[in-house]
């Protein structure tokens, strides 16, 4: 493993609004902070425009569509390419004061810029010769905008006098594993977890050269099979962030976002929603993908197998102490500590042996868990989430046995890239919440399940999540939460219930969700509304 003097590592995600708009509090305060006492390496996302839709990566995948859509016309995909360059250079003058010692550290990164982004133009007017663009090219198209961001930062770092280098992993697979795609392909669908650490061996290669230096780390990684977006989705960054974690035995994993951490619900449509200071990674993945931004499921995985806690933290309030989520299982033997210390310090890592005895502290009780250290569970559930989704009834015309419909209806849908989120079932019924953002793929999927039986499309649905580790230990949590929604005259039309009582779900009208929440979050969760927290003040593990 790579090692700089004695001090643990931290690896340090930043997304593309906070490099973005964050950059000198990044480069200034934040960093020097840490390598006080710390090792430090960053792992930066492509920069974000004023919208999300205007930010690096939607412009890249903008040019590609240019190229590849118009064999004539290489002025379109020109201009975006120019967007992209003029964009950078202008931050990258905002990144790095005037002065005699930073002119040079200036004009090298301008050179950078334009070398970069002269190299993507080259990638573009390829493909557009060849009128396609393979997987691979594509990964290298995209990695630019990482690149051009690592590219800043290192600058900023090196004008405030910390020596930086930045570290590019766009080739990476192919030094781990070879040139050969099928086999890549297969090897990844296979065990995603399996081949992804398989690349953490190329990954300290390319930190190894930094010699002493912070690392600025791309968070692109490939060329992965089949494109890194189409495998991994757009929170890849998290991901090679655990990954960089893991191959620097990192003391703990820190993305930093606009937000505080995890909430109770979405403070944003929820008004008494509550900060958490502690999840577990199953959790965190759960809220994930029913909804929440939290963390990319693959990162779960990664910190789940290397036993490193993952702090979220906000860049505008860098001493708030975040969100801790822990590794949800964990196989070491515990040891004596009692009591969280140094936890509570924002800039503290934590040892792996010391993983355990937190899941017995008073730091974890005074959060919400409770149990033996082997089977931690929260009194109340932890969080709840909501996301759109459609509904789709279909009545068996009979000549399917209902195991053979469940099975005819999952291919349609995979056929048409439609996710299935929840299903319910019965005799001759089979009930499907599907999440697809192509009106022209459901469509055709309807017409194909129309040939076994009739269908009812019900829109502008919402599916509620109540998220809880091991929630069956507590008993009726489910009679609760429908007890509360009936009381509020809230119709579901969907029910689905994990094994693990991690998730219980549901489906109401789009229009009902937000009371729905309320009402779960009041009524079940014990979270009182504005108007009872002015007259009783009432301790609970959301006060930290």
């Amino acid at each position: 493993m790579v090692n700089i003097q004695s001090k643990s590592w931290v690896v340090q995600k930043y997304g593309g609004t906070s490099v973005g708009k964050f950059l000198d509090t990044i480069t200034s305060s934040i960093v020097p902070g840490y390598l006080e006492r710390h090792n430090v390496a960053i792992v930066c996302s492509a920069r974000s425009g004023i919208s999300k839709s205007k930010g690096t990566t939607n412009l890249l995948l903008d040019a590609i569509r240019l190229a590849t859509s118009n064999a004539s016309d290489t002025a379109a995909f020109g201009q975006v390419v120019d967007v992209i360059k003029e964009e950078h250079i202008q931050a990258a003058r905002e990144a790095i004061p005037p002065g005699r010692d930073t002119e040079e550290i200036l004009a090298d990164l301008e050179l950078a810029i334009r070398k970069d982004c002269e190299q993507l133009r080259a990638f573009l007017r390829a493909s557009q010769t060849l009128g396609e663009l393979s997987d691979r090219a594509q990964d290298k198209i995209l990695a630019v905008g990482e690149t051009l961001s690592c590219r800043i930062m290192t600058g900023s770092l090196l004008s405030k006098g910390i020596s930086a280098s930045t570290v590019i992993l766009d080739d990476i697979v192919q030094e781990a594993y070879g040139q050969e795609h099928q086999q890549l392909s297969r090897a990844f669908k296979k065990n995603p977890s399996q081949f992804l650490s398989g690349l953490l061996g190329a990954i300290e290669n390319r930190i190894s050269n930094c010699r002493g230096m912070v690392p600025v780390i791309t968070g692109f990684f490939g060329s992965m099979p089949d494109s890194l977006v189409h495998n991994v989705g757009r929170g890849y960054s998290d991901l090679c962030a655990a990954m960089c974690a893991a191959t620097l035995n990192a003391s703990c994993l820190e993305i930093w976002k606009e937000v505080d951490g995890i909430f109770t619900a979405d403070p944003r449509k929820i008004k008494t929603a509550r900060l958490l200071a502690t999840v577990t990674s199953e959790e965190a993945a759960e809220l994930t993908y029913y909804g929440s931004e939290v963390i990319h499921p693959l990162t779960m995985n990664q910190i789940d197998n290397t036993c490193i806690p993952l702090r979220l933290k906000n860049v505008m309030n860098p001493g708030g102490n975040g969100t801790l989520v822990f590794p949800s299982e964990i196989s070491l033997t515990p040891t004596n500590r009692d009591g969280p210390g140094s936890l509570l310090d924002p800039q503290v890592g934590l040892s792996k042996k010391e993983i355990p005895s937190l899941k017995s502290s008073t730091f974890m009780y005074n959060n919400g868990y409770y149990g033996t250290t082997t089977s931690k569970y929260r009194r109340t559930p932890t969080a709840l989430t909501y996301k759109p989704t459609t509904i789709l009834n279909i009545r068996s015309n009979g000549t399917s046995s209902p195991q053979t419909l469940i099975g005819r209806v999952a291919d349609i849908m995979q056929t048409h890239d439609i996710t299935i989120d929840l299903v319910s079932s019965s005799l001759q019924t089979l009930s499907i919440a599907v999440n697809t953002t192509k009106e022209d793929s459901l469509e055709n999927a309807v017409a194909e399940l129309t040939e076994h039986g009739s269908v009812k499309v019900s829109k502008s649905m919402a599916i509620v999540s109540v998220i809880g580790h091991k929630m069956k230990n507590k008993i009726g949590v489910a009679a609760e939460i429908f007890t509360a929604l009936a009381g509020a005259r809230v119709n579901i039309d969907l029910i689905s219930q994990g094994a693990s009582e991690i998730n219980i779900s549901f489906v109401v009208k789009e229009e009902d969700a937000v009371l729905a929440m309320e009402v779960v979050h009041t009524n079940v969760m014990h979270i009182p509304l504005h108007s009872e927290q002015e007259n009783h003040f009432m301790k609970g593990p959301w006060l930290y």
